[in-house]
């Protein structure tokens, strides 16, 4: 078995990040590294174990089998280095398999959440200029409504049938690739799409090494990761970079087995069985997900060795919780889109105060800085910013150099969250520097809420912030400028739904408040801030 751990069995913090040092190979394919480099070592190794199919298992040979043929595939339909394949699928081997045949192709991955509306789809397929979707039969037919509006789209591919070319028809009747592709690790591979806290949603696009990124705090948060008998799984979509990054890649570069499980909606007990019948060991919980489970019964099979969560605090009660219903410490991590686990707080390396999320992973240079880019001495408040040459930072923002170099100061990537770092290094969240909204694990931009309640013809102006809830940290409040005349009765609820069928149901408004106008600067942009707790 590879030994592919980078951090050695130490339990001295500062010598682990006065010892590491990025070792980016020159050149570095994912695909390779998370399902190829298995499947040639041991060919029938667990890779994923599909709870939606039976607990069906997956072997490393069987997940490069498939790719291998759906490379040829996606080659036969014109797919080359650099061509966006979009990925809107829910938790499935098929969103892996698809991942893994564009990166062998060196095409870039677009994983899209299977809950986006018409509009927030079409947006990011446009402003990407995707040329291929390998979807099933429910995106399908989300997309093709959309497909004048989307010149670029040449193709559409359904796992189970519809309207659209049939994967795993064409899986079985292609030959397999003759060779993946051999990208040099700064390669594109992946790009994810913020959550537009400033403004529309931008395109992150990651190179091939940022996989390796994320190996430091994996390691940490999940105690010496990977341990015989580890079993990973998390409720978060694939879709997003914490479930994907955070749980699923690690698993497979590790060579851990990965439990995938549709889950529509999220159900406490539901998840806890899952966790007890497929033995899973180590978990990625966002914080609501880990609220929802306290309030049910833990099995009595369950025998898990870690959790990490990150997104929000926990707080001392949930992380109390952990110790006495799990035997664990929960650990806490942060990052973001652009930079991810920069940050994490494992409680057996470190005294972290209450509420910190910790001290800097090996490998990351963070601190806090003024507007200025210089770091603030210990108990300042200031921008938490990480340093150039981390390797889970991003390439650029998708089409947008001046949105890109506005990201930095110097050396220094701002992250636009207001923080704080005692003397012993360890970082405490105080404020966000922008309009984000954090509910339910899931970080919500405005914008695109914004646009979509504007294109009702009653609504003239529209403002969206979050507003505290003790289960969801925030929910999504909109306040909105009617036309004249305009009949208010049903249009609240008609909003709501407005939201959930053209963005998305994780992003739609819990309330919408009528206004009769809304704060504004001398330069006319309404002033968010003045209206959170109206």
């Amino acid at each position: 078995m590879q030994d592919r751990r980078l951090l050695p069995d130490q339990r001295d913090w500062d010598a682990m990040r006065a010892g590491f040092r990025w070792d980016i190979p020159a050149r570095f394919n994912i695909a390779v590294a998370c399902c190829d480099s298995w499947a040639a070592e041991d060919p029938d190794r667990v890779a994923v174990i599909d709870a939606s199919d039976g607990d069906k298992v997956w072997t490393f040979g069987a997940l490069k089998q498939a790719s291998d043929r759906l490379a040829s595939v996606l080659a036969g339909a014109g797919i080359g280095p650099g061509d966006r394949v979009a990925v809107l699928l829910p938790q499935a081997p098929a969103v892996l398999i698809a991942h893994f045949a564009a990166m062998k192709l060196g095409a870039v991955v677009l994983p899209l959440f299977t809950l986006f509306g018409p509009d927030a789809l079409a947006y990011r397929l446009s402003d990407s200029g995707t040329k291929l979707v390998v979807t099933d039969a429910e995106g399908a037919g989300k997309l093709a409504p959309l497909r004048a509006q989307l010149p670029d789209l040449a193709e559409v591919f359904s796992i189970n049938g519809g309207s659209a070319r049939d994967v795993w028809a064409e899986i079985a009747a292609a030959d397999p690739l003759a060779a993946p592709r051999d990208p040099a690790a700064e390669d594109p591979a992946v790009l994810i799409y913020t959550s537009g806290t400033t403004g529309p949603p931008k395109g992150v696009l990651h190179a091939h090494r940022f996989v390796i990124g994320h190996l430091p705090s994996v390691e940490l948060h999940h105690r010496g990761f990977p341990q015989p008998g580890d079993c990973g799984w998390t409720p978060a979509d694939w879709a997003w970079i914490g479930g994907l990054m955070d749980m699923a890649m690690p698993c497979l570069y590790y060579g851990v087995p990965l439990v995938a499980c549709r889950m529509r909606k999220f159900d406490a007990d539901a998840a806890w069985a899952l966790i007890e019948r497929l033995g899973v060991r180590n978990l990625f919980l966002p914080p609501t997900a880990l609220k929802l489970m306290r309030q049910v019964a833990v099995p009595p099979g369950v025998t898990l060795r870690s959790v990490g969560s990150g997104g929000e605090s926990l707080g001392a009660d949930l992380l109390a919780w952990g110790r006495a219903a799990l035997g664990l410490e929960i650990c806490e991590f942060y990052g973001q889109t652009e930079c991810n686990l920069v940050l994490t707080c494992v409680p057996e390396l470190m005294q972290a105060p209450p509420g910190s999320m910790g001290r800097a992973v090996p490998g990351f240079d963070v601190a806090v800085i003024d507007a200025a880019g210089t770091p603030l001495p210990p108990g300042e408040v200031g921008e938490i910013a990480v340093r150039r040459g981390a390797a889970s930072m991003f390439l650029d923002y998708w089409g947008l150099p001046d949105k890109t170099a506005a990201k930095f100061t110097g050396d220094w990537m701002r992250t636009g969250d207001l923080g704080v770092c005692d003397a012993g290094g360890h970082f405490t969240y105080v404020a966000r520097d922008d309009d984000v909204i954090t509910s339910a694990g899931y970080r919500i931009g405005p914008t695109e809420i914004e646009n979509c309640l504007v294109g009702h013809p009653d609504v003239v102006m529209a403002a969206v912030v979050g507003e505290p809830d003790p289960l969801c940290t925030q929910i999504v409040v909109a306040h909105v400028v009617l036309r004249a005349g305009a009949d208010w009765t049903g249009l609240e609820a008609a909003l709501i739904q407005k939201v959930r069928d053209d963005v998305s149901p994780h992003v739609a408004p819990r309330k919408v408040i009528r206004a009769d106008s809304l704060p504004m600067t001398a330069t006319g942009k309404i002033m968010r801030r003045a209206l959170r707790g109206a």
